[in-house]
């Protein structure tokens, strides 16, 4: 997924992960010519083509929560331009996501903290690619708080979205909805990012760092 251009130069300071996958390269990127997303320089990517079937079928499923991800992000932009009001482009756009996001993501969640995470987690250590002050924390650690922090954000919004219909005050609506689309846009950003730092940092990692006894345990 494409990130922001004038999120480049701070993410690549602040976010622990592309921090880390930043580290030992000495290339210098020039702010009047930020790339259209983040590459890892320290860490080479790997082609879909290259990949473990395994990491292949993350990438599948991120592509089609990408649509639907897409699809919410025009909807709820349209709804705000609607001054919050609802029509059926709009539903239909916060229904696929909310359905998607209860039918689909806890599976492929589960994929990732079930099976790659926890190997992936322990050669991440063992390579020395952990926190400075703590060496059982790694960038595993972020991607499983985002699961939990993403999922307790869309509860929010799908419930300030009833919340507010059922609010007979206008003002008091409109600042319901108002932060259930800043949640939502929260979302959005937090899911972009997330898949990113998956696919161009965790997962070329596995490739890197697993040996073949460890991706037949990835089934």
């Amino acid at each position: 997924m494409k990130i922001d251009k004038k999120e480049f130069n701070r993410l690549k300071k602040s976010d622990p992960i592309i921090k880390e996958a930043f580290k030992d390269s000495d290339e210098e990127l020039s702010p009047m010519d930020p790339p259209d997303a983040y590459s890892p320089l320290s860490i080479s990517p790997v082609p879909y083509e290259e990949m473990h079937p395994f990491l292949q079928k993350l990438v599948d499923e991120h592509k089609a929560f990408s649509d639907v991800l897409n699809k919410f992000e025009v909807a709820i932009l349209k709804w705000r331009e609607n001054k919050w009001t609802f029509n059926k482009e709009i539903d239909e756009g916060l229904k696929q996501f909310f359905n998607f996001f209860d039918e689909k993501v806890p599976l492929h969640n589960q994929k990732e903290e079930k099976i790659l995470f926890p190997l992936l987690h322990d050669k991440l250590i063992e390579s020395g690619e952990h926190n400075s002050a703590d060496s059982s924390i790694t960038g595993i650690n972020l991607m499983e708080d985002e699961h939990i922090k993403i999922a307790q954000a869309v509860a929010i919004v799908f419930n300030f979205l009833g919340l507010g219909s059922r609010l007979p005050d206008q003002q008091s609506r409109n600042i319901t909805y108002q932060a259930a689309f800043d949640q939502g846009i929260a979302i959005i950003e937090t899911m972009k990012l997330h898949i990113f730092r998956e696919e161009n940092i965790l997962f070329p990692q596995t490739m890197q760092l697993f040996t073949p006894d460890d991706f037949n345990k990835l089934n």
